[in-house]
Parts: structure tokens; C-alpha cells; sequence
């Protein structure tokens, strides 16, 4: 009789695949744990480079496949997408009948695996809950797949307070820091040589690297504001500029193509579609300044004391280091950050610095010991709603 305890852990891009790649790798070792991994959304996206090859190349083996048709970047086509999800997560999480499902960050992707879980009563551990980010539905999804959750593992003490805050049980919300620093703690150097080779490109002694994605809830199209980005971007072609493409969001091909048109013009800018956890961490080794609003240039970019320019809401409201300066979407804001961030007085100011979301570079043991002796009974389906008092510590 197998009593090995099946943890399913669904991952829906190449970012959040590389944030989990040590908690998968410790699950997919561990002889008291079979490990269930479900690949959806841009991982089986041509356009996003099918990125679920990788997974496998990484040695893991991919339990099911849910295609949730992202052919499109429209609102419709996203909802459509989710509606595709509640079809065939319905169906994989009925046959696979985990003991729990472990569910990462905010995306949209997630909510269908999340609700047929609660539906099919299959107990939900959540992944960097109690996050603000103001410009992007993903504040939403994420608040709701905490209220899902009866397992939550949170990036800092601040984070914690909110899952609480939510009326979540404290005792089942625990601070294990940020998978994505807990990966670059332990994650392969690559010299400079062997990255070059990696990404079939020379690197220069300047170099910026840009991650923009589309700022969800705000009613105009991304074009607008990522023109006043690229315009800035041109005052500085003393610079190599390396772009890494959006995720699978509203209107996110409008970016695609921007980038794929300015790129062709300029013989200093090169971008890709997916870098790997792996090789983007070991970039960020290299580079002067990241420039956009990804969450990467406030979570991972601090512990490599290198400042990051964080433009426009889509990011607002998270914890900062003090290497992140916020600017609004105008060129004229952008080139002074940018002008700022390159400074050396600037520079100076972080050769100390601590990032905020890092831990002991253990957050992905914590989060195994904590899934494996975690009580999964029917007391973990029935939460109490806890209201806490404004002096909560």
C-alpha cells in the first residue's frame, strides 16, 4: 500500500516555474512524498516558447498537461482561457486526487486549479500571499486564492500581518522569505563566457535590462506608456539593452511586437522570450540597472545590490529596498531615474543594503517540512474566519 503523501504543484509560466524549481526538486527526492506536477498557460504557449520542454530537460517529470488555449491577449480571450481552466483542472484534479495543491503567487492562471480544489475538497497551500500590487488584476486573484488556502507561506513579516489580516488562522501562516532569493542563494554561477555562449549573444561592459508587462487595470492599451519607455531607453545608446518579453497578459502581444520592432532597428538591443530562472538570475550578475515593472526588479534585483527602475502602479504597493526608484510612465521621469540609478553616489548607498524579502536561503525546506507533517483532515477545509485586533504583532 503506497502511503506516500501526494503533493500536486500547478506552475503557469517560466517565472513562476523558476521561483518553485527547488521546492519541486526537494519534493520530487523526498521517499515520503510522490510529487504531482501540472503544467498550464504559457508553458504550453508556442508563443511564450513552450517553455514545459525545459521542465523536462530539468530532469522533472510533468504529471498532466492543462491547455488553457492562450491564443490571444485580449480581456475575452483571457476569460475564456480561465473558463478553459475550470474544464480541464476539473478533470486532472479528480484523476489525480492529490492530498493537496500547492498553488504560486497571483496569476490569472490559477484560479481554476484553485476553485476545482476547494470544489473537489482537496486542501490548497499558497505561495507569497499578503503581496500589493495596485496596477494589476493579480491583487485580486491573489487576496482570493488566499481565502482558498488553509496553508500559507508568505515572503515577509509585513506579508504575514495581511494574510492575517484577511482572517486567516496564524498558525498556519509561516514567513519562510522568497523563493525567487532563496533560489539565487543556491543557484549555479556561470562566468561571463559561458552566459555569452548561453544566450548566443556578446555582453557588453554597460548593459540595462528591461522586463515590462502590461499594467492591467488601467483602461488604456500598453502601447502608450511603453512608447514613453522605449523613447527614454534611446538616450542612452552608450548601453547594451536586453529585453525579456511579457507574460501571457491583456494585451501583452502589443508589447511583443514593440519590442520585436525597436530590437530589429538597433544593433545594441537584443530580447528574448524566456530566459530561464537560471540564466536571468545569472544576467542580473552583469547588468547596471533593470528598468520596467516586473516584480523581479524588487524581489530578486536587491540581493545583487543593483538598483532597479520601477516605472508606473503596476508594481504599487509592494515592500522596497532602497536600490528601487519608482517613476512615473514619462519619458522625461524615466530618463532622470534611470540618470540617478547609474549614478555612483547612488550606487554607494547599496553596497550594504540588505534585501527585505531575504531569508536564510531555506524557504523552500521550510515550506517541504511544512507540507509534509501538516494536518490535511477536514478541520483544514472548515476555517474559522480569526479577527484580529489593530495590535496584531
Amino acid at each position: 500500500m503506497n502511503n506516500k503523501r501526494k503533493i500536486c504543484v500547478v506552475t503557469g509560466s517560466r517565472a513562476i516555474y523558476g521561483l518553485v524549481i527547488r521546492l519541486l526538486t526537494f519534493l520530487k527526492d523526498d521517499k515520503d512524498i510522490t510529487l504531482q506536477l501540472v503544467v498550464t498557460g504559457d508553458h504550453l504557449s508556442k508563443r511564450h516558447g513552450l517553455t514545459y520542454k525545459s521542465i523536462e530537460k530539468d530532469g522533472f517529470r510533468i504529471t498532466a498537461k492543462v491547455n488553457i488555449g492562450q491564443n490571444d491577449d485580449t480581456d475575452i480571450s483571457i476569460i475564456r482561457s480561465i473558463g478553459r481552466g475550470f474544464h480541464g483542472f476539473a478533470d486532472t484534479l479528480k484523476k489525480l486526487r492529490p492530498d493537496i495543491v500547492v498553488i504560486p503567487t497571483d496569476r490569472y492562471e490559477y484560479l481554476a486549479p484553485a476553485i476545482a480544489a476547494m470544489i473537489l475538497r482537496i486542501p490548497l497551500a499558497h505561495l507569497h500571499g499578503g503581496e500589493t500590487t495596485e496596477g494589476a488584476y493579480d491583487e485580486a486573484v491573489r487576496h482570493s486564492l488566499t481565502k482558498m488556502s488553509s496553508l500559507h507561506f508568505v515572503a515577509t513579516g509585513a506579508y504575514r500581518k495581511r494574510v492575517v489580516q484577511l482572517g486567516e488562522d496564524p498558525a498556519r501562516v509561516f514567513n519562510v522569505g522568497a523563493l525567487g532569493v532563496d533560489y539565487i542563494k543556491h543557484m549555479k554561477l556561470v562566468d561571463k563566457s559561458t552566459l555569452e555562449q548561453m544566450l548566443k549573444i556578446k555582453l557588453q561592459n554597460k548593459i540595462m535590462l528591461v522586463t515590462y508587462h502590461p499594467v492591467t487595470l488601467e483602461k488604456a492599451g500598453p502601447g502608450k506608456d511603453f512608447k514613453e519607455l522605449l523613447k527614454a531607453l534611446d538616450r542612452f545608446k552608450d548601453h547594451q539593452i536586453i529585453f525579456t518579453k511579457p507574460n501571457a497578459d491583456t494585451e501583452g502581444r502589443t508589447i511583443t511586437r514593440m519590442i520585436d520592432d525597436y530590437a530589429s532597428r538597433r544593433s545594441h538591443v537584443a530580447s528574448f522570450v524566456s530566459l530561464g530562472q537560471m540564466r536571468y538570475c545569472n544576467l542580473l550578475r552583469f547588468v547596471n540597472v533593470v528598468v520596467g515593472n516586473s516584480s523581479s526588479g524588487i524581489i530578486e534585483a536587491p540581493s545583487f545590490r543593483i538598483p532597479t527602475v520601477n516605472i508606473g502602479d503596476r508594481q504599487k504597493g509592494r515592500i522596497r529596498a532602497r536600490s528601487v526608484i519608482d517613476c512615473r510612465q514619462k519619458e522625461k521621469d524615466i530618463v532622470r531615474s534611470i540618470k540617478i540609478a547609474l549614478s555612483s553616489k547612488f550606487r554607494k548607498k547599496l553596497k550594504n543594503m540588505k534585501n527585505p524579502y531575504e531569508g536564510k536561503g531555506d524557504a523552500a525546506l521550510k515550506i517541504l517540512a511544512r507540507l509534509k507533517k501538516a494536518r490535511l483532515d477536514e478541520s483544514c477545509l472548515k476555517k474559522k474566519f480569526f479577527d484580529i485586533s489593530f495590535s496584531l504583532r
